[in-house]
């Protein structure tokens, strides 16, 4: 949905995105591009960075181009083991090339362990870096749900993420 902002006269775009994979033991864990020590992994068609595929569900959703499924089938042997870096781009290219850019990104991640608390700030840098915004951009939050559901016992993870894209100046 865009709305105009009525004070900075521009347009915006708000997305959300959503993911949810299931950890397996010996796979890895990929988590906004950076890998977390962890017995357990995710278990996905691609790399299975499931941050990275909620944030390109919030951009396109904000778009209103559809979901990461659509452009990007598991059903596609093509995607077999691709880097969520390429679904990023995507995104990424398509948003800049309707005059947006990301005003900013907020990220809950939901896992009873391993702890982010050591990995936040390298996860917002390579975010930072990937989307080219600043540091200050990007908000991480990790939480557990105190080993309630599939969730709390170890079975999962899961990536809520909100996007507020703003209009480029030259295009207002």
């Amino acid at each position: 949905m865009e709305m105009r902002c009525y004070y900075c006269n521009m347009n915006l775009r708000i997305g959300n995105g959503v993911d949810v994979h299931e950890l397996q033991l010996g796979q890895s864990l990929i988590i906004g591009g950076i890998k977390v020590d962890s017995e357990y992994g995710i278990k996905g068609h691609s790399d299975g960075d499931l941050l990275l595929h909620a944030l390109v569900d919030s951009i396109l959703g904000a778009l209103a181009l559809g979901d990461i499924g659509q452009h990007f089938p598991s059903s596609n042997k093509k995607w077999k083991n691709a880097s969520s870096e390429t679904f990023l781009n995507f995104a990424i290219d398509k948003m800049q090339s309707l005059g947006y850019k990301i005003n900013n990104i907020d990220i809950t991640i939901v896992l009873q362990s391993p702890s982010l608390k050591s990995y936040n700030k390298k996860i917002r840098i390579k975010l930072s870096s990937l989307c080219k915004i600043e540091l200050n951009q990007v908000s991480l939050k990790a939480t557990t749900t105190d080993n309630l559901g599939f969730l709390g016992r170890g079975e999962g993870v899961a990536a809520f993420i909100t996007t507020l894209l703003i209009q480029n100046e030259n295009t207002n």
